[in-house]
């Protein structure tokens, strides 16, 4: 098969965002003397959408649709100003995304991130080739269901099939497979590997360069 196109996720996949996630949901905790969390509980609660991580971080007690509502708004407010002071791409990724460019193969970012904050971190840290660049718009659209990633394949001219999804949750492999992608995780993400071979990937890479072999 050659493969034409690649989506990527962003957080965990492209670049490492779980300091500024994280620092941003415990700066809303702290405010209403909730407990916070580490970085690597962090890991735990990120991949399906802000609502979601909200959810997760908030205590039982705090279960009420106001205060879900409440916090999700302020997590958004403090996230917003401060999602690139410690947000990075990982080793590698330029290097990547530059010799895949180079290859003329068509590259795209598919995120459960807000779209105006992914467009914003990918606009920060990300080479401006890589398009689209889409985020979460509607919560019904969130992966995995695969309707944007198949809105990309139409937008950038080629199927499914020519498609290689990139992502290190299981959200982004069950995306891949409901799309009729090639479902491929990374290791040095949010997620373990385990997560991920059971969830459908058919390879995961070690580091990003290991694409290349599969192309």
């Amino acid at each position: 098969m050659t493969y034409k196109a690649i989506i990527f996720d962003l957080d965990g996949t492209l670049v490492n965002s779980i300091a500024d996630i994280a620092d941003a949901m415990n700066v809303v905790l702290a405010e209403r003397n909730y407990p916070i969390y580490d970085y690597k509980t962090y890991k735990t609660f990120v991949g399906s959408g802000v609502k979601s991580l909200v959810i997760k971080a908030l205590p039982d007690m705090a279960h009420k649709q106001s205060e879900i509502d409440e916090c999700l708004l302020n997590m958004m407010q403090v996230y917003s100003k401060n999602c690139t002071n410690k947000t990075m791409p990982y080793d590698g990724i330029l290097e990547l995304l530059d010799t895949l460019n180079k290859k003329e193969i068509k590259l795209s970012v598919l995120s459960n991130k807000v779209d105006s904050l992914t467009k914003k971190v990918s606009k920060a840290l990300l080479p401006e080739y890589l398009s689209p660049v889409l985020g979460l718009k509607e919560e019904a659209l969130k992966k995995p269901n695969p309707k944007v990633a198949l809105h990309i394949c139409k937008e950038l001219n080629v199927n499914p099939e020519e498609t290689i999804f990139v992502g290190d949750t299981n959200a982004d492999i069950q995306t891949a497979i409901n799309a009729n992608m090639k479902a491929i995780g990374v290791s040095w993400g949010f997620r373990h590997k385990k997560e991920l071979l059971e969830s459908g990937a058919e390879f995961i890479l070690e580091k990003p360069l290991d694409l290349l072999k599969l192309l």
